[in-house]
C-alpha cells in the first residue's frame, strides 16, 4: 500500500490554512498538456528481483575497452586510498561548514586543498566551490566583467569547445560580447588574439595545453593584454602543470582547470571539480567559499570561512555567483590524490603520459595517409589527420575494442577527418602498437 503520512482530515486542514479547495488546485498553473498522462507504474518487485534486473542491464555496458579518448577528461590512475579516505562518513556526509566550531576537519581540508591548488597553478588564491571547468570559465568571465566594467571577451578557438559551448549558454542573456579568434592549424593564434584586444576588452581567454594538445608560453601576450588594462584567463590541464610553466609564471590573472584528472573517476561524466585560482587583486571578485586559517583567543589554530559573498548570503543581484555549489568532497579527493603522489609523483605522471603520447604520435604518423595535425610542442594529447572520416574510424575501432580518440569534426567544421588522441600513464606501448596496427588495416 502507498505511504501516505497525512490523514484526509489533516490534508483538509492544511488546504484550509493556505486557502485552496483541493490538492488539484495547487497545480492550477501547470497546463494540462504538461502534466503526467498517468501514474500507471510497473508492479513492484522484490529486492532480489530488482538487483537481478539491474545487474543484467549493467552487464550490457562494455567496460574493458582500450581508450585513447581525452578532450578535457582523462583516465588517470587513482590510488585506492583516495576512495577509502574520502568515503569516511565524517567527510562523505558532511554538509556546508557554516559553523566552524563543529566543522574544523572539513574547513582544514578545504584550506589545504586551496593551498595545493594555488601552489600548483602558481597563483595567490583558490576557492573550493565550482562544478567543473566550464562553470569555472563562466565565473572567471564574470569576474573580469565586474572588475574591468567592460563587456568584451576575446576567446581563443583553441579553447576546449565543450567549455566554449557552456560559456555561450551561460552568457546568452547577459550583456557580454564573446569574440572568438580562429585557431591556426591547431595552434593558439597569439598574434590575432593580441591584435583583437582594445580599450573595450574585459579579458582574453586561452588554454594551455590547448584543445589540440599544443603547448604555449603566453607570457609576452599577457603583458601586451595588460597594457590595455584587460585581464587574462587561462584554462589548464592540472597534471601538466607539474612540468609546464604555470599560469602564475606567465602572468595570468585567473587560472582555471577541471579537477577530474586528479582524483575523480570518469564515472559517466561526473561529478567533477572546477579548479579556480586568481591573483590577490581579484580575490574579492572570486565566487564560492574560501577557507582561512586563524587563531582563537587561546592561540590555538582554527579554520573559518572567509571572504564569502555567495548567493545564499542575501546579496541578491549583488551576488558574485548563482551557479556555484560546494564541491568540497571532490576537492578532498583531489587533495588526497595530490598528497599521495607528491610533487615527484605528479611530475612522473605527466612525464609518462607525455612520453606515451609522443610514442603514439610516432606510430600513427608512420601509417600511410595519416599526418600530424598538431604542430610543435605537445603534451599527452595530439591530433592527426586521417585519410577517411574520423567518425567512421571511431565506429570501426570501437567494435574491435579500442576507442581511438575524439572526433574533432564534432565541433570544428571542415575537420571531419581530424582525430584527437590522448594517452595517460595507464596507456601501454602494447596498446599503442595494437591501436596503430588495427588503424593501419582499417584505412
Amino acid at each position: 500500500m502507498p505511504y501516505v503520512p497525512h490523514s484526509p482530515e489533516e490534508v483538509r486542514e492544511m488546504l484550509d490554512v493556505i486557502g485552496v479547495n483541493s490538492v488539484e488546485d495547487l497545480f492550477a498553473e501547470i497546463p494540462a498538456e504538461l502534466r503526467p498522462k498517468s501514474f500507471d507504474l510497473p508492479k513492484g518487485q522484490s529486492e532480489m528481483a530488482v538487483l537481478e534486473k539491474l545487474g543484467k542491464m549493467a552487464a550490457k555496458n562494455t567496460t574493458d575497452l582500450t581508450s585513447f579518448l581525452g578532450a578535457g577528461f582523462y583516465d588517470h590512475f587513482i590510488p585506492t586510498a583516495v576512495d577509502a579516505l574520502s568515503s569516511r562518513s565524517e567527510f562523505y556526509t558532511a554538509y556546508t561548514p557554516y559553523q566552524p566550531e563543529s566543522s574544523q576537519g572539513t574547513l582544514q581540508a578545504i584550506f589545504e586543498y586551496q593551498t595545493a591548488m594555488a601552489r600548483l597553478m602558481g597563483m595567490d588564491y583558490a576557492n573550493a566551490s565550482v562544478y567543473d571547468c566550464g562553470s569555472a570559465l563562466y565565473e572567471a568571465t564574470l569576474m573580469a566583467v565586474r572588475k574591468t566594467r567592460r563587456k568584451k571577451i576575446i576567446v581563443s578557438e583553441a579553447l576546449n569547445p565543450i567549455y566554449r559551448v557552456m560559456l555561450d549558454s551561460y552568457t546568452t542573456n547577459l550583456n557580454i560580447e564573446l569574440v572568438t579568434v580562429p585557431h591556426n592549424h591547431g595552434r593558439t593564434n597569439v598574434k590575432s588574439i593580441t591584435a583583437a584586444v582594445g580599450k573595450d576588452t574585459a579579458a582574453v581567454i586561452v588554454q594551455n595545453p590547448n584543445f589540440f594538445g599544443s603547448v604555449n608560453d603566453f607570457t609576452e601576450m599577457f603583458e601586451k593584454v595588460h597594457e590595455h588594462k584587460a585581464l587574462t584567463i587561462m584554462s589548464t590541464y592540472p597534471v601538466m602543470q607539474s612540468v609546464l610553466k604555470t599560469p602564475g609564471q606567465m602572468g595570468a590573472d585567473i587560472a582555471i582547470a577541471d579537477g577530474q584528472s586528479i582524483g575523480q573517476p570518469l564515472s559517466f561524466g561526473g561529478p567533477y571539480l572546477g579548479i579556480m585560482t586568481c591573483t590577490k587583486a581579484l580575490v574579492r571578485q572570486m565566487p564560492g567559499r574560501i577557507a582561512g586559517r586563524t587563531e582563537d583567543e587561546d592561540g590555538k589554530t582554527g579554520y573559518v570561512l572567509t571572504i564569502q559573498a555567495r548567493e545564499q548570503h542575501i546579496r541578491r543581484q549583488k551576488a558574485t555567483s548563482n551557479i556555484c555549489s560546494n564541491q568540497a568532497l571532490c576537492a578532498l579527493r583531489t587533495l588526497i590524490h595530490l598528497c599521495l603522489l607528491g610533487e615527484e609523483g605528479l611530475r612522473r605522471t605527466a612525464t609518462l603520459s607525455t612520453e606515451r603520447a609522443h610514442h603514439a604520435a610516432k606510430r600513427l604518423s608512420a601509417i600511410d595517409g595519416v599526418e600530424m595535425f598538431t604542430k610543435g610542442p605537445f603534451g599527452n594529447e595530439f591530433a592527426v589527420t586521417l585519410p577517411v572520416n574520423a567518425f567512421e574510424i571511431i565506429d570501426k575501432l570501437t567494435e574491435r575494442g579500442i576507442i581511438p580518440g575524439f572526433p574533432v569534426g564534432r565541433y570544428y567544421k571542415g575537420m571531419e577527418n581530424v582525430l584527437l588522441v590522448a594517452c595517460t600513464e595507464k596507456t601501454t606501448e602494447e596498446q599503442i602498437g595494437i591501436f596503430a596496427e588495427i588503424l593501419r588495416g582499417t584505412i
